[in-house]
């Protein structure tokens, strides 16, 4: 019996020495662990947390300005909504296709775009003809073949003449007119707008912090400067699409 007491009393001398030395350490490394596994955390949450790209919404009374709703016909007879984009950065253009000046320039200046951003499935572009008795959506398909257009969120769209120029007028302000002695027949901007992911019009702001609604699409990258002194805004688009995939 006294035996087996002073067997007792070892095993508990040796449980408490174990104690002393080791389960200090092996708190520490569970602590240690903890930080660390909360770290990781908070560096993936970081790395995936949106970032505000500072680019400016354009506000019409106070309220920035959504693109309105529409609904139209694209290249291979689908029909394309607003709601196609959700989720989507995208650029903005009206032409027609048999336009003689500006859209050819226009366009080539967009499949570079398109080029550029060939990985993101979210980016994509929206091109409203102006000539809709016309530009049949096998005329366009043709004209999407002509000039590379390969990104699958590229819509070439066709429809109502009146809400196509309702939606140029005065959904974005962008000027477009049926003239005579237009070349071509038609008159229209040559400015594009960026479109963020849910929705809203966007831009970067000049040197005074004002927006600058939006970008010139004739000048290219490559020219820098056209004849008449105006600067290339394509490589500022391109920037600035970068910023809003990332928000």
């Amino acid at each position: 019996m006294k035996k087996n007491n002073y067997s007792y009393i070892g095993i508990a001398f040796i449980i408490l020495v174990f104690g002393i030395i080791f389960v200090p350490k092996i708190v520490d490394r569970i602590s240690e662990g903890d930080i660390n596994r909360k770290e990781s955390r908070t560096d993936y949450a970081d790395e995936n947390k949106s970032i505000d790209s500072g680019l400016a919404f354009i506000e019409i009374n106070g309220e920035p300005k959504k693109v309105p709703p529409f609904s139209f016909t694209d290249q291979n007879g689908k029909t394309i909504t607003n709601k196609d984009y959700e989720g989507k950065v995208y650029v903005i253009e009206f032409f027609f296709t048999t336009c003689p000046t500006i859209c050819p320039r226009m366009n080539r200046n967009l499949v570079q775009i398109q080029n550029a951003f060939s990985e993101f499935d979210n980016f994509g572009v929206a091109s409203f003809t102006i000539n809709p008795q016309f530009d049949t959506p096998e005329v366009l398909k043709n004209y999407a073949e002509q000039y590379g257009i390969s990104n699958p969120n590229w819509h070439l769209m066709t429809g109502d003449k009146d809400a196509i120029y309702k939606l140029a007028n005065e959904g974005f302000n962008l000027y477009t007119a049926e003239e005579e002695s237009a070349a071509g027949g038609f008159e229209h901007s040559g400015n594009f707008a960026l479109i963020d992911k849910n929705g809203f019009i966007r831009s970067r702001k000049d040197d005074f912090g004002n927006p600058i609604i939006y970008y010139r699409g004739i000048v290219s990258e490559d020219e820098k400067v056209d004849d008449d002194g105006t600067s290339e805004e394509i490589s500022a688009l391109k920037e600035d699409i970068k910023k809003l995939l990332n928000e």
